[in-house]
């Protein structure tokens, strides 16, 4: 009889062991656990630590509360100034509502996914290249808003999103390269320009202050003809002061000048060609003389005779 007794003492520990370990469960710190009893949800949602459910009647499921990194694959698409672009981003949501997230959604991680893909392409065709690239901040909030807007009736809230990268065609990029050397040959011009402004003013400034003293300018030039030589050149081209030239000028010209009734010079006629026929005023030809001073054989001759009233007459 103690026997039996004994025995069905043991027998209902071990069922009460057996029963234990199907209605326990462990929830951990990062989790909690909404109760599903015959399919309806049961009671609160159950907080970390040892949680006691009926076997075969009660479902525990467990969602995580960790902030989740979603990466959002690249989307292509074009922008409002018509520029194809490749842009990806990463999304962080957690759950708030645990309840919410099992029972109004299927997967929240697949609709959380594809509403960023979905925002992230509106987004995209309403910016404009240099927001994408240099405004970022500010289309991280519109994309966190567009996400956030339907999330929050699945018990999601989604933390921050960040656009990473941006990528643009090999064409588009040669052309911004080329568009920003040419900036940068522009401010280096207008720098250069600026600074040779300023060095002529001080060059003016010192031209002026010169001026005044005669043998500045020489010191000047020696100083300069010194720095040249202890560079250990093999030619050295001297700048000579035109004042200098002007005084070798002087030095050149005849001491004395002229005096009166010395006769002027004058510019001497160079021999006329004498040509082997000439015309005379009357159109007839003679021959003209030979190298020996004979002369040639005439040809309707004619004889000049002086004209009283001026000029020449033919006889």
């Amino acid at each position: 009889m103690l026997q039996e007794l004994v025995g069905a003492i043991v027998a209902l520990v071990c069922v009460a062991l057996v029963y234990t370990g199907m209605a326990a469960r462990v929830v951990k710190q990062y989790e909690r656990g909404v109760l599903f009893r015959l399919g309806r949800v049961a009671g609160e949602v159950r907080p970390p630590g040892l949680t006691l459910i009926i076997p075969f009647v009660d479902r525990l499921a467990k969602v995580n509360m960790q902030i989740v990194t979603l990466p959002i694959p690249a989307q292509e698409g074009i922008t409002r100034d018509n520029v194809t672009v490749r842009v990806d981003a990463v999304v962080y949501f957690r759950v708030v509502d645990a309840t919410s997230a099992l029972v109004k959604v299927e997967d929240y991680k697949f609709a959380v996914s594809q509403m960023a893909q979905t925002s992230l392409r509106s987004i995209i065709g309403k910016s404009d290249l240099d927001d994408l690239l240099s405004n970022r901040e500010q289309l991280n909030q519109g994309l966190e808003l567009m996400i956030d807007s339907p999330a929050v009736g699945w018990g999601i809230q989604v933390d921050r999103v960040e656009i990473k990268d941006v990528s643009l065609p090999d064409t588009m990029k040669r052309s911004m390269a080329r568009q920003a050397e040419a900036d940068r040959e522009r401010r280096a011009r207008i720098i250069n320009a600026d600074a040779e402004l300023q060095a002529s003013k001080k060059l003016a400034e010192a031209a002026q202050q010169m001026s005044g003293t005669p043998a500045a300018l020489q010191l000047r030039l020696l100083q300069t003809v010194m720095a040249v030589s202890a560079e250990k050149n093999s030619t050295l081209v001297l700048p000579i002061p035109v004042e200098l030239l002007h005084f070798l000028e002087r030095g050149n010209r005849p001491d004395t000048p002229p005096t009166e009734g010395t006769a002027h010079q004058t510019t001497e006629q160079p021999p006329k060609e004498i040509t082997p026929e000439e015309t005379t005023p009357n159109g007839d030809l003679t021959q003209a003389p030979d190298l020996n001073g004979a002369p040639g054989p005439e040809i309707g001759r004619h004889h000049l005779t002086p004209n009283p009233g001026g000029g020449s007459r033919s006889d």
